[in-house]
């Protein structure tokens, strides 16, 4: 057998590096197809690539769906009532912002802050929010993270609204019928536009609380162009807290990866997960716990009578509370499991559900590609579900870091994690933090119709192609999604 010379070694070399970039490329420009399709109807699922246009997908079931079209998502508002109505106004805009640390980043806000102006509303009042877009020229939304709300207000490019462009308006009104620590930000090429500073803090009050509390605060943590802040800062938050005093502390996670959390000098509960509360929360002492990307957690502690409370994120950053001493730090903290955490909730037992449709969700990853059940995007088929149905779905993390999915719309009961039913407090969530290897079942009630995105919320994901559609049977919607309307959520 003849041997190969150094030329031909190196040949073969240079042709298997040319294949492997090549494949490399291919991918790359597969995925950016992905991000930005030409025009897709999200109710009905097919897209037109090119001027000539072609379906991909399942055509007959997209011709299938668009038959069954009896409302539009953009004719589902909220019905008329008598409840008393607060008004805000936001304005998009560039804008220059020195951060803490001396450095001065090119932003985006909403009336001139990163994040935006806390709105703070009470349980049963009827919200009003005008969107003004002075200069963003891709155009803005606002998306109204884990509130239950009218499909036409989901503040969702493409699917219930085109993005508001420079010098056009749009109003936002739903009733905040939920209360809890929530979040806004824009769905409008949300991966960028998120980290350049359109979010902020949105708080619904109870009527009545069932938590007693003497103060409460509330935390956001932002990547901010890549720098992480927290309430704005680069060096974290101190707030005046009186010895003995009882303490809500609202944490909002609206980076895009898990924070890890950790308390000292004092012991806490954590009394709700994303706006919930949960049933009879224990005290923990000594625990740390993980916030996935959009998730929110309330924690609950007493001031000591000497000394201060630190609560300490991953990412550096952390909230002082109180005067004098510092606390001890300890590095044994255990990793709570909100599995177990709590107690049974007797009126709502789990053991009762039962379900109309089962689901399979597999969250995986693909060298650039992020994908659900193998598929990306648009070519991933929707959930289609009829009103009134009872779903379960069964989410799987295959692979590509921690995915913590978001369902828009709706609330969803977390049953097990890895086959173990929870034996704690029922958890009622709009964002599961998933990580690689877990698989959790779900519960939803198909309770309100319209059109709504289930992604990860860690945004590069979504933008890389984990994002699909739970669409109600007979709602359509006039917008679309692609690079002819300029409409591109999860970008």
């Amino acid at each position: 057998m003849r041997r190969l010379t150094w030329k031909g070694k190196v040949g073969i070399a240079g042709l298997g590096v040319a294949i492997l970039l090549g494949a490399l490329v291919g991918t790359y420009f597969w995925q950016i197809r992905m991000q930005k399709p030409y025009e897709v109807n999200m109710g009905e699922m097919h897209h037109m690539e090119g001027m000539a246009g072609h379906q991909h997908g399942t055509a007959s079931a997209a011709t299938h769906q668009a038959s069954l079209a009896t409302r539009s998502c953009e004719a589902i508002t909220e019905g008329e009532s008598d409840a008393p109505v607060r008004e805000f106004r936001l304005t998009a805009s560039q804008s220059e912002k020195k951060l803490d640390n001396g450095d001065i980043e090119k932003v985006w806000t909403f009336n001139g802050l990163t994040p935006g102006p806390e709105i703070r509303v009470a349980e049963g009042e009827r919200v009003r929010v005008v969107l003004d877009n002075k200069d963003i020229q891709e155009g803005v939304t606002i998306h109204w993270h884990g509130i239950v709300l009218p499909c036409s207000q989901d503040g969702v490019a493409g699917v219930t609204q085109d993005a508001v462009k420079p010098g056009e308006q749009y109003t936002y009104e739903f009733i905040a019928d939920s209360p809890g620590t929530y979040w806004y930000h824009s769905h409008q090429a949300s991966s960028i536009q998120v980290e350049k500073g359109l979010l902020g803090n949105f708080i619904v009050d109870p009527q009545q609380d069932r938590f007693e509390y003497d103060q409460e605060e509330t935390i956001l943590i932002q990547q901010l162009n890549g720098t992480y802040l927290m309430n704005g800062s680069t060096k974290g938050t101190h707030i005046e807290a009186a010895p003995g005093k009882k303490v809500r502390l609202r944490m909002i996670n609206a980076a895009n990866e898990t924070e890890t959390i950790r308390v000292d000098g004092a012991t806490y509960r954590i009394i709700a997960m994303d706006g919930h509360d949960l049933h009879e929360p224990g005290m923990l002492e000594h625990y740390k716990f993980l916030m996935g990307a959009g998730q929110r957690y309330d924690l609950l502690f007493e001031m000591p009578q000497q000394g201060k409370v630190v609560v300490t994120s991953e990412s550096g950053l952390k909230v002082t509370l109180g005067t004098g001493s510092e606390p001890e730090v300890r590095s044994d903290h255990s990793l709570f499991r909100w599995t177990d955490y709590g107690e049974p909730d007797p009126n709502a037992p789990v053991d009762k559900l039962t379900y109309d449709q089962s689901y399979t969700l597999k969250l995986d990853q693909n060298l650039f590609i992020n994908s659900i059940n193998g598929k990306s995007f648009h070519e991933i088929p929707p959930l289609v579900v009829k009103e009134g149905q009872r779903v379960k779905m069964t989410i799987t993390n295959a692979g590509g870091g921690d995915h913590p999915f978001h369902l828009h719309g709706h609330i969803f009961q977390v049953l097990s994690h890895n086959g173990q039913a929870l034996s704690g407090s029922p958890v009622y969530l709009d964002t599961l933090l998933t990580q690689e290897g877990d698989t959790y079942e779900v519960y939803v009630k198909a309770d309100n119709p319209g059109l709504w995105m289930m992604h990860c919320h860690n945004l590069m994901h979504a933008s890389m192609g984990m994002s699909m559609m739970f669409n109600y049977e007979g709602i359509s919607t006039p917008f679309r999604v692609g690079t002819k309307s300029g409409n591109l959520p999860d970008l």
